[in-house]
């Protein structure tokens, strides 16, 4: 007998919300993938499903795909506009650019990855999953998640890298 939506809602929110916040890094977003995540998830006749824990991964993991290139596309359009803008100041473009970029705190080293590496690294790092059930839930061959997963592990390294030169070099120029 399966789970009615209840159990399978209480059994699995909280995996399913700590997927959707390490993916898209934004609490009401999270908050709304996951909701939607189970709207889907009780609309269709679950009874052909074997393991849920990996079916709703799945679909979590797509939402949030989803969202996060919804999110890209918009980011681009202000960015274009705060530029355009940005010309009809007297402060050249880049200047503003480089003193804006300047007061931002550098973002944790998983918002730095690219979506496909970000969603095999959260679900091996943040949700615990075995390789196996990550090359399941992604539905992507085992070996490609062991290279992605490399290749996250190169990048925060050679992001934590950068960070660290750069703290290196501002405390040089404050010598």
């Amino acid at each position: 007998m399966g789970l009615t939506d209840r159990e399978l809602f209480e059994t699995y929110r909280k995996d399913i919300y700590l997927l959707c916040y390490y993916m898209l890094q934004h609490v009401s977003d999270a908050e709304d993938i996951c909701q939607e995540t189970f709207v889907k998830a009780f609309q269709i006749d679950r009874c052909t499903i074997e393991k849920m824990k990996p079916w709703l991964i799945r679909i979590a993991v797509n939402l949030c795909k989803n969202q996060l290139e919804r999110s890209k596309r918009g980011k681009l359009k202000e960015l274009k506009l705060f530029l355009l803008q940005t010309m009809h100041l007297s402060e050249p473009a880049e200047t503003v650019f480089e003193r804006i970029e300047g007061d931002r705190q550098l973002e944790r080293w998983l918002q730095a990855l690219p979506v496909k590496i970000r969603a095999v690294m959260t679900l091996r790092y943040i949700n615990d999953l075995p390789l196996a059930e990550v090359a399941e839930v992604l539905d992507i061959p085992l070996g490609t998640v062991k290279s992605r997963l490399n290749k996250g592990l190169q990048l925060a390294k050679k992001h934590l890298n950068t960070e660290t030169k750069m703290v290196m070099k501002g405390g040089e120029c404050l010598e």
